[in-house]
């Protein structure tokens, strides 16, 4: 056996125990000495895509497919262009994924019904859900079901539990739908439904998840899928996308600084390879920048994920409300929310609230309100009842209904604490301290707003750390000599206060005279009982 046949027999070797960088790096050498079989060939194909060389895999499945369709293997090539179709669909290019159906469609007409027919099915159901075609959905998860029993095929069966499963979860039973997942994935553990139709279905269960803010199902999905490719040896497609993920539900949590980098490299790695996951993390690299501050760097990332076809609202509606153009970010959400169904419309409802209220548009954010509402009672996530919660209280805020918004502010607050949903908890401390004002409590308003203030400068949502750094002062104070009163009005002596503060007497002396000045008041004593009424306590 000369050297370029022991390659290629290594490669097959590597390729059947999943080390996908070995087959590739020895069927490639094989390629490049000489002509390969057709089957060594789309092995090669296969490889390379795992490997993340999807553009050479593309052409190479495509020289394949030829080969088979001129010797006449007609069911063999017309699998290989469902495959063909597969891939394209991962990459986010429905119309290409769509032709290749197509060719699949005219190779298997007339021709005994056969597991490819299966296959095709799905696919065609699958590039339909992306345009929210559930009723061709249901059909064809019937008739992969029945397929599945008549033909012995325990993979179409599943593929058939996919799609009921996932019309079932945008209809409002997420609970039936996930189950049916759940018991798809039987026959992946199982190995009997090929690796790349396997991990389409995982990422589109965790997509799923995402869309409906079902955070503790998205990170087990997350962790499963990171589990099914340890299977694989090294790094394959899968692992950068479940990458993303991860460090979308990483975001939620806080941590951006150290995750900016992260996500966008993550990012760049699958432009060309899922170009649907690349957008995604572009576009949480655009939210990442926004709330700290960087309006450009933000624009840029949203832009890039627009590119990519992913879908940048509310984002963008909310950069410019914070550069001030209100106006303009109701439009553009207004817009994005029209002939959206419930699920596509429910990330974009509590932003819109927000930036109805922001311009004065009430009974507006009232509607948007009761929709969200009604969407988390039908589809009964975490998420969405928080944001429902979120957009009430904002909603009963504005209304100055601050009795009535107390105990639903409880609620959303415990919702996003579950979620860890670090950013979102500051919100409603904000919103409990208009409330609390609301109702006189200003102890409690002052509290409220050093909560959210104390997370907002963890996170380094800068923006929202100026904003309330004058706010969350009474008085007009600035940030030290709100230290002083507060030390002041504890008993402090002004040798003690500039001990705690390490400055001199003097200094301390200077920041009374102007503390006194701003409250309108001319002794220790009025200063003090005015840091009492605005609950001024000591930091230090």
């Amino acid at each position: 056996m000369d050297d370029l046949a022991v390659q290629v027999v290594a490669a097959r070797a590597a390729y059947s125990r999943g080390d996908w960088s070995a087959a590739y790096r020895g069927l490639s050498r094989a390629h490049g000495g000489g002509a390969l079989s057709t089957s060594d060939l789309d092995l090669l194909g296969r490889a390379s895509w795992w490997v993340g060389q999807v553009r050479a895999s593309l052409a190479i499945s495509e020289e394949v497919f030829h080969r088979l369709e001129r010797d006449g293997d007609v069911t063999d090539a017309a699998m290989k262009a469902i495959d063909l179709g597969l891939l394209w669909f991962v990459r986010g290019d429905l119309v290409i994924s769509s032709g290749w159906a197509s060719r699949a469609r005219r190779l298997l007409t007339g021709l005994p019904e056969a597991v490819e027919h299966g296959y095709l099915r799905y696919l065609d159901a699958a590039i339909g859900l992306d345009f929210r075609e559930l009723a061709p959905a249901r059909e064809s998860a019937a008739a992969l079901q029945d397929m599945g029993r008549r033909l012995h095929a325990p993979q179409l069966t599943s593929l058939g539990l996919v799609l009921s499963g996932l019309a079932d979860v945008r209809t409002g039973d997420p609970a039936g739908g996930f189950a049916q997942l759940d018991e798809a994935m039987l026959s992946v553990l199982a190995g009997q439904l090929p690796a790349q139709w396997a991990g389409d279905v995982y990422c589109t269960v965790i997509h799923v998840c995402h869309d409906l803010a079902d955070l503790s199902r998205m990170r087990a999905w997350t962790r499963a899928t990171e589990t099914w490719c340890e299977q694989f040896r090294g790094e394959v497609v899968y692992s950068g996308i479940c990458r993303v993920h991860r460090l979308q539900l990483r975001c939620v949590e806080g941590g951006w600084t150290a995750l900016e980098s992260d996500v966008e490299r993550s990012g760049a790695e699958l432009v060309g390879v899922n170009d649907w996951v690349a957008g995604e993390a572009y576009y949480q690299l655009g939210e990442i920048r926004r709330l700290r501050g960087d309006v450009p760097g933000a624009r840029e990332a949203y832009a890039r994920a627009e590119d990519l076809g992913a879908e940048t609202q509310p984002g963008t509606a909310l950069l410019e409300l914070a550069q001030g153009r209100g106006r303009d970010a109701w439009s553009g959400l207004r817009a994005a929310l029209a002939g959206r169904d419930r699920v596509a419309a429910a990330r974009l409802l509590r932003p819109g609230v927000e930036v109805a209220l922001a311009v004065g548009l009430v009974a507006e954010a009232a509607a948007l309100c009761e929709e969200l509402e009604a969407t988390a009672v039908e589809f009964a996530t975490d998420g969405y009842r928080a944001w429902a919660a979120h957009a009430r209280a904002a909603v009963l805020v504005a209304q100055q209904r601050h009795d009535d918004a107390l105990p639903v502010l409880r609620a959303a607050a415990v919702a996003y604490r579950e979620l860890h949903a670090r950013y979102e908890t500051a919100t409603i401390y904000e919103l409990w301290a208009s409330a609390h004002t609301g109702r006189g409590d200003a102890a409690a308003a002052h509290a409220d707003l050093a909560t959210a203030l104390a997370i907002y400068r963890e996170l380094g949502a800068l923006p929202d750390v100026a904003r309330l750094d004058a706010r969350a002062l009474p008085g007009g104070l600035t940030s030290r000599e709100a230290e002083v009163l507060g030390l002041i009005a504890a008993g402090a002596s002004n040798r003690d206060t500039a001990g705690a503060l390490f400055i001199s007497e003097k200094t301390v002396g200077r920041h009374l005279a102007n503390i006194f000045a701003k409250l309108g008041v001319s002794s220790r004593t009025a200063a003090a009982a005015w840091a009492h009424e605005q609950g001024l306590r000591p930091r230090r």
